[in-house]
């Protein structure tokens, strides 16, 4: 069932935690809230399958034409091809073809399903300002201490979500374990659930539940 919910986020500045908060309403599901997210997950995580797995029939395998021996007479088994699934070299019978593993899944539904796994990880959730003004360059030890300044653990999976990229926040980033950094335009099922920490800026917080809301 769906409903809609009002969401109180605390903001947190470079220093610490601060008084301003930020409220957010927007719909989420209730009663069916780990099955709609599953269905997500297997959508996403069977569209990225390729698929190209492939084998060739009696009929595609080059050669096989002539019959081996006669069919009467010499005391073996019947035969009328080289390239039989029975024979070495031969054809594979009912082996993987080229396919599609998507899954159909309604937009609708998969936005609330974000929208619900958002709403379920706000314990875990920081939601910062300020925080590209700070980066004028790649600073990985800045970045460092902003997390254990939020008290997050470098061993624990973070996940930052900018609103648009930053090259610089980027390569602060990009040489810390366990860390990713991805835009709102880019939000998925799989990073949200994998991350133990989610660190959203306030301006892609209130872009999320702008382009997202159902």
């Amino acid at each position: 069932m769906t409903i809609t919910t009002k969401i109180d986020y605390s903001i947190h500045s470079l220093q610490g935690l601060s008084p301003n908060k930020l409220e957010i309403e927007c719909k989420i599901e209730d009663k069916n809230a780990n099955y709609i997210i599953h269905r997500a997950l297997i959508n996403q995580l069977a569209t990225k399958r390729q698929g190209t797995a492939s084998t060739k029939t009696r009929s595609e395998v080059r050669g096989g034409g002539r019959k081996p021996w006669k069919q009467k007479g010499s005391g073996r088994a019947r035969a009328g091809s080289t390239r039989s699934p029975l024979w070495k070299g031969g054809g594979v019978t009912f082996g993987p073809r080229p396919r599609s593993f998507s899954k159909k899944i309604n937009k609708k539904e998969w936005r609330l399903a974000l929208l619900t796994l958002l709403k379920n990880k706000t314990s875990n959730s920081i939601i910062v300002e300020g925080f590209h003004e700070q980066f004028k360059s790649p600073k990985t030890k800045l970045l460092l201490d902003i997390l254990s300044t939020w008290k997050i653990s470098g061993n624990s999976k973070n996940l930052i979500i900018l609103e648009n990229s930053n090259s610089n926040i980027l390569l602060s980033a990009r040489n810390i374990p366990k860390l990713k950094v991805i835009n709102a335009d880019n939000l998925n099922i799989v990073d949200i659930l994998n991350a133990d920490n989610l660190i959203i800026t306030v301006e892609a917080l209130k872009k999320i539940y702008e382009v997202y809301n159902v």
